[in-house]
């Protein structure tokens, strides 16, 4: 089955998971009827300095404005089934868990709550204070899923990008994807 994904960035520190992500859609372009993108201001000042470069530009998906109501995954219509944001600020998620749709990134987490869609949110920020869990609370009980960005070291990773691999590949799992990963205690 094909899918219709949107990949959204945020200024959360990690760049690292959206730079993982991205290569891994690549690998999935089979799976995919077409991606859209869009990134925060802050997202592409975050990823120019942790990874010292605006390689986002380079990946083979179509690249929106935070300011483009007229993206396709701006409404419900545009049957999108599922919407990554990866990392996922605090203050994003709190627009989110709000109401708050001040931008496509926004607007398009609250298209995808509104028509029962998959949307997944890789946040990226320690510690959570009261307001953040009670947004984290708010979004799974409208049917979003809060992922952590929270490496596991199961699988022994040894650089930045398979550590940060092993939070990627749980999200595509969590989306429904068909993902060849490390899989704990599995002999197959």
């Amino acid at each position: 089955m094909n899918r219709k994904l949107v990949f959204a960035i945020t200024g959360a520190s990690g760049a690292v998971y959206a730079k993982v992500l991205f290569e891994r859609l690549v690998m999935l372009s089979g799976q995919l009827a077409e991606v859209g993108v869009v990134m925060s201001d802050n997202a592409r000042d975050v990823w120019e300095y942790e990874l010292g470069n605006r390689s986002y530009l380079q990946y083979p998906f179509k690249m929106y404005e935070k300011s483009d109501f007229f993206a396709p995954f701006a409404s419900g219509s545009a049957r999108y089934d599922t919407m990554l944001v990866c990392p996922c600020s605090m203050g994003t998620m709190s627009r989110i868990a709000h109401g708050l749709s001040d931008d496509l990134i926004t607007r398009a987490a609250d298209v995808m709550l509104k028509e029962r869609r998959r949307l997944i949110l890789v946040v990226r920020d320690a510690p959570y204070g009261l307001i953040q869990l009670n947004n984290m609370k708010t979004i799974t009980e409208a049917g979003g899923i809060i992922c952590p960005a929270s490496p596991s070291f199961y699988s022994r990773p040894v650089t930045f990008e398979e550590l940060a691999a092993t939070v990627v590949d749980r999200v595509l799992d969590l989306a429904g994807f068909d993902i060849k990963t490390y899989r704990w205690n599995d002999n197959t």
